[in-house]
């Protein structure tokens, strides 16, 4: 397998940014992801590949710092690689540049390899032999432990939607921190954007499922538990930094 970077481009549209005109967390998520996918099978370890061996790619952490978030009809380019190994998986980063070649958001995101039948990791290296990485790093980053919230400063519910579950017939992973973003209070959100996201998922959810997000707020940092109603379990954590809006 000969490694590389996938460079890409985007034109952001309307209908992938808020009303500040800026991208959604759901859209730049997307937009991870695609780029994920496309370099994965250009790589031969894309969905397609990985179904056919009855194996599948599941997310495990992703942790985003946003320097700014992009706005409406602007340009940027999306460069990602395979930038670590792990036994049971690999590590992917990407960075993110506007017209002008500034770094504005840089993100890296944990895979773990399964078997899809059995739900179990696997060991990479006996699967894909020759998998390779690209040894640089976008956001030096170990996924750092997030802690579960020590009191119930806000809690909302969502129904797991059609439209929420992707391929692997789970919830996509894009719309995890959309949950925890919409799980603050009303004029905060309408006023402050991200700066920093770590996602850690634990397990699956399904569609029909309730979701309850118990969050915690301390000034300008949000902890956010995701738990499925009907049996409790816990489906991920996600950390927030929060900055004021900034002017388009």
């Amino acid at each position: 397998m000969q490694v590389g970077k996938l460079v890409r481009e985007y034109s952001l549209r309307s209908y992938e940014c808020d009303s500040n005109g800026t991208l959604r967390i759901v859209a730049l998520m997307n937009i991870l992801q695609d780029a994920a996918d496309s370099h994965a099978l250009i790589l031969g370890v894309g969905i397609e590949h990985c179904l056919e061996k009855g194996l599948a790619w599941v997310g495990s952490n992703y942790h985003i710092k946003i320097n700014r978030m992009p706005f409406w009809h602007e340009k940027i380019t999306v460069t990602t690689w395979p930038a670590q190994e792990k036994k049971l998986g690999a590590v992917r980063d990407f960075c993110i540049t506007d017209e002008q070649g500034n770094v504005i958001i840089v993100a890296s995101s944990q895979w773990i390899l399964i078997d899809f039948v059995r739900k179990r990791p696997v060991a990479l290296r006996e699967h894909m032999p020759d998998y390779q990485v690209v040894e640089e790093r976008a956001l030096n980053t170990e996924f750092p432990k997030i802690d579960a919230a020590a009191r119930e400063d806000i809690k909302k519910s969502f129904i797991v939607r059609y439209d929420d579950i992707d391929v692997n017939k789970h919830v996509n992973n894009a719309i995890y921190p959309l949950w925890a973003t919409e799980s603050v209070d009303n004029d905060f959100r309408l006023n402050h954007q991200p700066a920093e996201i770590e996602i850690s998922f634990k397990k699956e959810s399904l569609y029909g499922e309730t979701i309850e997000v118990i969050s915690q707020i301390d000034g300008m940092t949000s902890l956010h538990c995701l738990n499925a109603t009907d049996d409790g379990r816990e489906v991920a954590r996600i950390r927030i930094n929060w900055r004021e809006n900034q002017p388009a």
